[in-house]
């Protein structure tokens, strides 16, 4: 694929823009269904987008018709990502989601990427420099401040159980990636299979625990979610990643998201900002950008 930075920026924005309003329509589906019924109607359509794409892919010179000649295991590996993302990941997210304001579960869960850095440690035999420490003090220094709505007398949450989720879903999520690593199939292709194997485990969940009794509306914003989050926007980015002759440029478009997302919650959810939300945030981002420059120095 030629280089073409216009086109990286494009794409990149796109794929922050539509980022941006995940929070919000986590929370306004889940007005609408509980989280079983989300994570399978998010299942579904983004398994369907994916496959759209692996079509287009196809037409391309793609490799929709090569998905099931990769060996097994492989196909063993795509089935036990598929249990961890969709189905475990979103199963905590977006209970947390049901449980926290979105300007707080938002913010929580954006701190995989510290928790990745932190993970490749053990996992990736990865060095922690003292830099990478004070990255999730201030990272970590945020997450308090957002949590607790800048009380720190009483450090009383909205839900401890949902802060709880939020934070576990970032150990989750890095898991995943490191796991990730070891994965030699297109990314489109193995993102395509993990889904696929994750959704009788879906399904069998939301029979067992809620129902299939889902208003037009809990199943529009459903497809938005699973399209949107899981679907077409992985494929924008990783497009952004590919045209961009300089990754650092595309990659801090990421530090736009959390922002533009507590516009799409103030206005669109109709939930006040809290004094201590921005702040906090700036905290977080901070600690990410910290870190982020120091592994980029480093390589």
């Amino acid at each position: 694929m030629k280089k073409d930075q216009r086109r990286a920026i494009i794409f990149g924005l796109l794929a922050v823009l539509a980022w941006s309003t995940v929070a919000t329509a986590f929370k306004l589906a889940l007005k609408q269904v509980d989280h079983y019924q989300l994570l399978f109607l998010a299942n579904v359509f983004s398994l369907m987008s994916l496959a759209l794409v692996l079509v287009f892919q196809k037409r391309q010179g793609g490799i929709f018709s090569n998905v099931f000649r990769i060996d097994r295991q492989q196909m063993l590996l795509c089935a036990g990502l598929g249990l961890i993302n969709p189905f475990l990941y979103y199963l905590i997210l977006f209970k947390a989601y049901a449980l926290l304001p979105a300007q707080v579960a938002q913010p929580l869960n954006y701190t995989w990427a510290l928790t990745l850095s932190w993970l490749a440690v053990p996992f990736l035999r990865q060095k922690l420099t003292r830099r990478d420490v004070l990255a999730g003090v201030i990272c970590y220094a945020g997450v308090l401040v957002i949590s607790t709505g800048g009380n720190f007398r009483t450090l009383q949450v909205d839900s401890g159980l949902g802060v709880f989720l939020a934070l576990s879903s970032t150990l989750i999520w890095a898991f995943y990636w490191l796991a990730n690593t070891r994965l030699k199939v297109k990314p489109v292709a193995g993102l395509f299979l993990g889904f696929l194997f994750a959704l009788p485990a879906v399904t069998l969940v939301t029979y067992l625990f809620s129902d299939f009794d889902i208003s037009l509306k809990g199943i529009l914003l459903g497809s938005y979610v699973g399209a949107f989050e899981m679907g077409f926007t992985f494929v924008l980015w990783l497009t952004a990643m590919r045209l961009t002759p300089s990754t650092a440029k595309v990659a801090n478009l990421i530090f736009l998201s959390p922002f533009l997302s507590l516009i799409f919650i103030h206005f669109v959810l109709g939930e006040h900002v809290r004094a201590a939300t921005i702040p906090g945030l700036v905290l977080i981002v901070g600690g990410l950008w910290l870190q982020k420059g120091i592994s980029n120095a480093e390589k």
